[in-house]
């Protein structure tokens, strides 16, 4: 496999994000007063156990960051992890127990789940799409199509469902899209072309002005084939064919495999569950899906009170 991005793991960055999202989450619920049904029928001290259960079948994610949301919370509860993420799992199964103080476990019950909901759901359709291209060696990419404040947490979420991270952010890797060259366009409406732009891209990284401990890929965008060659003249670390065909994906692949086959080529736009498994049937190398993150519905979870 070639170059490839930095994976999104649980790192110091995304724990970061989670605390301040979680603090966020607080604030909406319990404003600057306090929880005020709990207080009004649970007695202090009181303690209690709860499952998190699945309502339907899905992959986990962020089970193994509960541990991380209840200490924001600063909530006297503990936790059983029953899976982990990554891990699929049925409907009705318990996914992880908290037992701890009745009052902050009711308190901090919609926050968990909604966390929960969000994560599971985007790992759960990212597994979808991994399942549909099973055999072929094409791979999954996320986007920055992205929930604001959630990117690494939503990008962690399509790796525990089998997917791969693109980048992370606009610091983290040069990708060339057609604005770029159409706001260099001259007065006489002339752009840079493809093997001008990855030539610019290249000489910038490697003039000093930041200092990398690696230096960063560097992709770029076309749109018809008759960019693609241009392209490849450069060998930037990957192309991305914006909403080509079948027949002109396969073209692609052609091409690049006599005059470049060490770039990897990806294939972007409209692509579904209905359409992946032809796109990988090309032999592409990479699929990015921008749906896995701006559109997945939450997995239903629920808390359930044991006795």
């Amino acid at each position: 496999m070639a170059r490839d991005f930095r994976p999104q793991t649980i790192n110091s960055e995304l724990l970061e994000d989670l605390s301040r999202l979680v603090r966020m989450a607080i604030q909406e619920d319990l404003g600057r007063t306090a929880d005020l049904t709990t207080l009004a029928l649970v007695p202090p001290g009181k303690e209690g156990r709860a499952a998190i259960v699945a309502r339907k079948p899905g992959i986990a994610s962020g089970i193994d960051l509960i541990e991380a949301m209840l200490q924001e919370m600063d909530a006297p509860i503990q936790v059983e992890m029953l899976v982990g993420d990554s891990e699929p799992f049925q409907a009705s199964k318990q996914l992880a127990i908290l037992s701890g103080d009745s009052r902050s476990l009711l308190t901090c019950e919609r926050t968990i789940l909604n966390f929960l909901g969000r994560l599971c759901g985007i790992a759960t359709a990212t597994g979808h799409f991994v399942a549909e291209i099973r055999g072929y060696p094409s791979r999954i990419y996320d986007t920055r199509k992205t929930t604001p404040g959630w990117r690494r947490l939503e990008k962690y979420a399509v790796r525990c469902g089998g997917g791969h991270t693109h980048r992370l952010g606009l610091c983290d890797a040069i990708l060339i899209k057609d604005n770029h060259l159409a706001c260099r366009a001259d007065a006489g409406g002339n752009l840079l072309n493809p093997r001008q732009a990855v030539e610019q891209a290249r000489a910038f990284l490697q003039s000093g002005a930041f200092t990398f401990v690696e230096m960063p890929i560097i992709e770029i965008e076309i749109d018809s084939l008759d960019q693609l060659e241009d392209a490849l003249s450069a060998s930037p670390d990957i192309v991305l064919l914006d909403n080509m065909n079948i027949e002109q994906l396969k073209q692609a692949i052609l091409t690049r495999n006599l005059q470049a086959p060490t770039v990897e080529l990806e294939a972007s736009g409209g692509v579904n569950l209905g359409t992946i498994r032809e796109i990988a049937s090309t032999g592409i190398d990479r699929i990015s899906v921008g749906s896995l993150t701006h559109s997945a519905i939450n997995l239903d979870l629920g808390l359930d009170w044991l006795f």
